[in-house]
């Protein structure tokens, strides 16, 4: 087995990817802010060139401590500056000369205050250590303030160690957001007229009015033949010219609209037509044709200008183009947006969305009433401030993803409540809050990201934590109820990284040892995994031992290795002898079948935690077969088909799972169920999967696999191969 090599190429390719946009994006603020993108990855690369970072190491910048928050892109890559250096902040002056201040009596007294009103903020976890060494000394423990001082001292002059003053204080432990009133203010400020929109309003105003008038001027010429350009009234090519001067001047100034400028144009070829009248020049008897198709189209459409048909459309058009741009109306969302907390949620949004009122209407030049619309209420309503429970019922969480990054703040308030002191319990719960923004590291060799109690300032005020019954009992309803929450909103999803990791926080609260997983990449993949993977291995075999979900993976529970370099074999074994190294496919499929080993979390969930779904596991069974049948109908047309073909597998890892939990009921009377959902499926869905669903239905039968399929024409479904998919489209264009 080789080990896998962290080269320049994504680096590399990310900076190429940031700089063609930094250059060619039509936005300003993209631009920025692929500037900024091309600085880092420009960073990443030269210190990856200077030896000054290491990629694949927890401590990535040999010049600073593991506890120093590095700034990471995309990919896990360190780019060798620590996050709370760089450019002062807002609230910073002198960094040493404003460390030596808060060690004096008079800084000690403004962050001893601090400390009592929680009147600050914490955006990067190095923010919290002079408030510890504050708290340590008010506790009478000058030795460990000392030894913390000892430590963080020497960086005093490059680090951000001071908290940002926050007159609104710590936010609610009981609510979260997705967004901040402030982040939802700048996505509104951000936008632009719609060019589609402006070139409607456009049209509406400038060209259908002046097409209007020309078509009025031409219907003039008629004769007794129906022909047009028969006869000239008087002063007819006077005014012909001035609306040919008018159309220039027109032309030069509205461009947002091009179709008068196409020949074929009706609008075009009576302005052509006139050019040629007002020049002295008969038209041609191919002119005159189309001058007559031309005007009998817009007069057939539309009706004569003036016509009560006519007049009632332009009216029509004229309220549609005076409605204001969604651009003018979100200017006036911002202005509502300021007068709130902008590092808070809104705890209100449908008051921020209310139809424009008389003051706003006469400030920003828009019709009193106007309602906001759909599209700029979606921004507000993703900055809504409430339980997870209602953020998940508002929609405002679409995604695993999502919901793992609005618990630290929950997890923080669970974590904390074993400090005794208010004061030191705030602390360290925005601690907590400020450690899981740091972004997670690229690492090999079996390494763990750095811990919340690896930061010296936690460390020191650890004696101080006294965690009994009633904090344990806490952490565990937490936990139970977060693990509902997850299941129940996203039942077809693996639970991603950091939800596991705000899982594993509150089981070690909970005073629980669990063995949570994290999904690991197939491509840095070593071909070797922690001993918590065995683990949750052993724990799933004490819940689905001589289950559906045995057969159909066929698993020997009873026979799990207890061993680590057992497992690894297994896994290898199981995935037809590949071992880890051999490329990303071979990877991935040593990979999945770790995952199906230790159910990725879910026994530990329905095992250990004792989570139940609201409606139970035959109802979260059938709802994961209706994203598998969603994720199936999307395959057909795209050119990457792989990435949706493995969240197919793992949504059906999920649905056999759960009907394998103890009290699902018997598996074949859900299976009808879904043999029924199946044939409301378009026809490209059904012939897919019914192959999959076969397969189940032969192992619920107590049938067996051979070589992954069944005599009925059932198959097995697994998500990785180093061949083809028999999921994939015939016509997919193969990825890279």
């Amino acid at each position: 087995m080789t080990h896998p090599q962290i080269g320049t190429g994504y680096p590399a390719a990310q900076l190429a990817r940031a700089f063609v946009t930094a250059l060619t994006h039509e936005d300003a603020g993209t631009r920025e802010q692929a500037e900024e993108r091309a600085r880092r990855w420009s960073s990443v690369l030269q210190a990856m060139a200077a030896g000054t970072v290491t990629i694949g190491s927890r401590r990535p910048m040999a010049r600073w401590p593991v506890w120093v928050t590095p700034q990471v892109v995309r990919g896990g890559f360190a780019t060798g500056v620590p996050a709370a250096g760089g450019p002062l902040r807002p609230h910073e002056s002198d960094r040493a000369a404003q460390f030596a201040h808060y060690l004096g009596d008079a800084g000690q007294a403004e962050l001893s205050a601090l400390l009592d009103s929680g009147a600050y903020r914490l955006e990067l976890p190095e923010q919290a250590a002079l408030l510890a060494v504050t708290w340590l000394l008010r506790a009478g423990d000058r030795a460990r303030a000392l030894g913390l001082l000892d430590e963080i001292g020497p960086y005093a002059g490059e680090l951000c160690f001071t908290p940002i003053p926050e007159p609104a204080g710590a936010p609610d432990p009981a609510l979260a957001w997705r967004e901040t009133a402030g982040e939802a203010s700048t996505a509104l400020a951000g936008r632009q007229p719609a060019p589609a929109v402006e070139a409607m309003r456009e049209a509406l105003t400038v060209w259908n009015p002046f097409a209007d008038e020309l078509l009025d001027l031409w219907l003039e010429t008629s004769d007794d033949t129906g022909d047009y350009a028969g006869g000239f009234p008087a002063g007819w090519r006077r005014r012909a010219e001035e609306l040919l001067a008018r159309y220039r001047a027109l032309a030069a100034t509205h461009t947002r609209c091009g179709k008068h400028r196409r020949p074929k144009e009706n609008l075009a070829i009576l302005l052509a037509a006139m050019r040629e009248i007002t020049a002295g020049r008969d038209l041609t008897p191919r002119a005159r044709g189309l001058v007559r198709c031309a005007v009998d189209a817009m007069v057939r459409r539309r009706g004569r200008p003036g016509a009560p048909e006519h007049a009632s459309l332009r009216r029509a058009q004229a309220q549609i183009a005076a409605l204001p741009g969604h651009h003018l109306l979100a200017r006036i969302v911002v202005a509502r947006l300021a007068a709130l907390d902008p590092e808070a949620g809104v705890w209100d949004p449908a008051a921020l969305c209310v139809p424009v009122g008389e003051h706003e209407a006469q400030t920003h030049a828009v019709p009193v009433e106007t309602p906001i619309p759909e599209s700029l209420r979606r921004v507000v309503r993703r900055a809504m401030a409430g339980t997870i429970p209602e953020l998940i019922g508002a929609g405002v969480v679409p995604s695993a993803e999502v919901l793992a990054r609005l618990l630290p703040q929950i997890a923080a308030a669970t974590s904390a409540a074993a400090y005794p002191d208010p004061a030191l319990r705030t602390l360290m719960a925005a601690t907590y809050r400020a450690f899981r923004n740091r972004r997670s590291l690229l690492l090999l060799d079996l390494q763990h990201q750095v811990r919340v109690g690896e930061l010296p300032w936690v460390r020191a005020v650890q004696p101080y934590r006294q965690a009994g019954d009633d904090t344990r009992r806490e952490a565990h309803d937490t936990l139970l109820r977060l693990g509902e929450l997850a299941l129940d909103g996203f039942p077809a999803t693996l639970l991603p990284n950091p939800l596991v990791r705000e899982f594993a926080v509150l089981g070690a609260e909970a005073g629980v040892d669990l063995p949570w997983v994290e999904e690991l990449a197939a491509d840095i993949f070593m071909g070797r995994f922690s001993s918590k993977f065995p683990r949750a291995a052993r724990l799933a075999a004490e819940l689905l031992t001589d289950s559906l979900y045995a057969r159909y993976y066929d698993i020997d529970f009873a026979a799990l290795p207890a061993d680590g370099k057992a497992f690894d074999a297994l896994c290898r074994d199981r995935a037809g002898g590949h071992a880890g190294g051999d490329g990303v496919a071979a990877n991935g499929m040593v990979i999945e079948q770790a995952q199906i080993l230790t159910t990725h979390n879910l026994a530990t969930l329905a095992h250990a935690v004792r989570v139940t779904p609201a409606d139970g596991w035959a109802a979260l069974a059938r709802r994961t077969f209706g994203t598998v049948l969603r994720l199936a109908g999307r395959l057909d047309g795209n050119p990457r088909p792989l990435p949706a073909i493995k969240d197919i597998a793992y949504a059906w890892r999920h649905l056999i799972c759960y009907l394998s939990m103890p009290g699902a009921g018997d598996p074949r009377g859900v299976l009808t169920d879904l043999h029924a959902d199946l044939a409301a499926a378009p026809a490209v869905v059904r012939e897919r999967l019914t192959p999959a669903l076969v397969g189940l239905g032969y192992i619920a039968a107590h049938g067996r696999f051979t070589d992954d399929t069944t005599p009925a024409g059932g198959r097995r479904l697994l998500g990785w191969t180093t061949g083809g998919h028999w999921l994939r489209p015939p016509a997919s264009v193969r990825q890279p």
